[in-house]
């Protein structure tokens, strides 16, 4: 059986798309990382230890874990705790390009493949009033970097470098490949 260690919307919509049979069952331990690591090492260990945590109970399953940041001048943005974060986080975005890093971990008993993604946004410059609208939609509150490219956030993108689908959290086309290949091995 292949297991989702993830309760994202999202990354549960788009691997229904690919057409896979699945289980979601989320990890829920705390993340750890260390911040000297760069933004492409952060989101591969964290997505191992959520694929970790959820293999040790389902050590005959193939697990998928996954796990998506938003880097914008060497600062990390997960999700924003609040309003206020939200908007500072949309206040550093306007006008700027950022990456949107997805890692990504497939494992089966102490066999793990890992990889990384990066994609490349660029934000129109957005006034007060824009980035406002957009909080008030909600749409903000559970999402790296507070916002999301699949939804009103589009409205405040003006071109991405990269698979779309990572900057909504989970870079399918690749994952595909991968998933094959580390079935075939």
């Amino acid at each position: 059986m292949l297991i989702l260690a993830s309760k994202s919307p999202r990354r549960i919509e788009l691997l229904k798309l690919a057409d896979f049979c699945f289980e979601v069952i989320p990890a829920v331990s705390e993340e750890k990382t260390d911040p000297a690591m760069s933004p492409c090492d952060i989101v591969v260990s964290l997505a191992c230890q959520k694929a970790s945590e959820i293999a040790e109970k389902h050590k005959e399953d193939v697990i998928i874990g996954a796990d998506t940041i938003v880097v914008c001048n060497e600062e990390i943005m997960g999700k924003p705790k609040d309003r206020n974060d939200a908007f500072k986080m949309l206040r550093k975005l306007s006008g700027r390009t950022h990456s949107v890093y997805t890692g990504v971990c497939i494992q089966n008993g102490s066999k793990q493949h890992t990889f990384y993604e990066e994609t490349k946004v660029e934000f129109y410059p957005l006034s007060d009033e824009e980035i406002n609208m957009y909080i008030d939609s909600e749409e903000p509150m559970d999402k790296a970097g507070a916002y999301g490219i699949q939804g009103k956030g589009s409205l405040l993108v003006r071109k991405i470098d990269g698979d779309y689908l990572n900057v909504v959290g989970l870079p399918l086309s690749r994952l595909i490949r991968e998933y094959k290949a580390f079935n075939a091995v």
